[in-house]
């Protein structure tokens, strides 16, 4: 049994603070920690229910946030930038499952520790065929283009709720409960690590209750930017089409060029949004 681990950091435990989330920012160097005991905890539990090869994909920001010195040495890494499929790299058919670690709740959803959907400020709302979409969904869709269903969802009881909703009868793990966005009630790391490996290891125990989250194609990508500079600069990128002064859609029939065009996105946005100062 091969399984696979996207890990993201706003739902890692014990982290509520944007500072915690960025490289030179206070407390980031401790919350690599905690995120690596976080997907420690899941590789484990995935090792006891029998797995016999875990690939974990460093999924948030810059993709270079996991201590591999501190991580579980039966899993394997996938680190660094220029991954084409971002937090989908190295998903591939041949998985029994994936699980999403550290996730965090879609932009807007109230009470959802760090909410946002890929990017910060940048990005208003995703939609995916239509349907409101946050990273969950997105990379769910991907997975199930694959054939691939989601087992386990770790991250603050929002986006458990959210991947619920979702996914149905899917294990889920909250580490923490939101209060406002950059506030929550925390599970002590212990404490939280030990529910991630037995709800890890009690999913992947009843994989036959999973079905892939399957997004009939084609598939329409769009976004509602917070910035007429931004949509307009993507909307350069070919295919993509500027439908509103600040939405972007992209329609396509294959899955990995949604995964693809987000990094683009995510470069082209992060430039002008950096570029812009107050007004970005």
């Amino acid at each position: 049994m091969k399984i696979y681990l996207s890990m993201d950091m706003e739902g890692v435990t014990g982290l509520t603070d944007p500072e915690e989330m960025h490289a030179g920012g206070r407390g980031y160097e401790r919350g690599c920690e905690l995120m690596t005991g976080d997907a420690g905890a899941i590789v484990e539990g995935a090792f006891d229910a029998g797995a016999e090869a875990v690939v974990v994909n460093d999924a948030h920001g810059s993709t270079k946030n996991l201590r591999i010195d501190l991580l579980d040495p039966r899993a394997t890494l996938i680190r660094g930038a220029g991954k084409p499929h971002r937090m989908g790299q190295g998903l591939t058919g041949d998985f029994a499952a994936a699980c999403f670690g550290g996730y965090h709740a879609r932009a807007g959803v109230q009470h959802g520790v760090l909410n946002h959907t890929w990017m910060g400020k940048e990005i208003q709302d995703v939609y995916l065929n239509g349907e409101i979409c946050g990273e969950t969904r997105l990379v769910a869709g991907f997975a199930g283009a694959l054939g691939v269903p989601v087992a386990v969802v770790t991250g603050d009881e929002a986006v458990c709720e959210e991947a619920r909703e979702l996914l149905g009868d899917v294990e889920t793990v909250a580490v923490k409960t939101g209060i406002d966005m950059f506030a929550a009630e925390l599970l002590p790391p212990s404490v939280a690590w030990r529910r991630i490996r037995e709800g890890t290891a009690r999913a992947l125990g009843r994989l036959a209750d999973f079905q892939p989250y399957v997004v009939p194609p084609p598939y329409t990508l769009g976004v509602e930017w917070n910035s007429t500079a931004i949509a307009a600069a993507c909307a350069l990128v070919p295919g993509v089409k500027q439908i509103g002064p600040r939405h972007t859609e992209f329609t396509t029939d294959d899955y990995h060029d949604i995964m693809s065009l987000f990094g683009i996105f995510s470069m082209i946005g992060g430039r002008i949004s950096c570029d812009s100062g107050v007004y970005g």
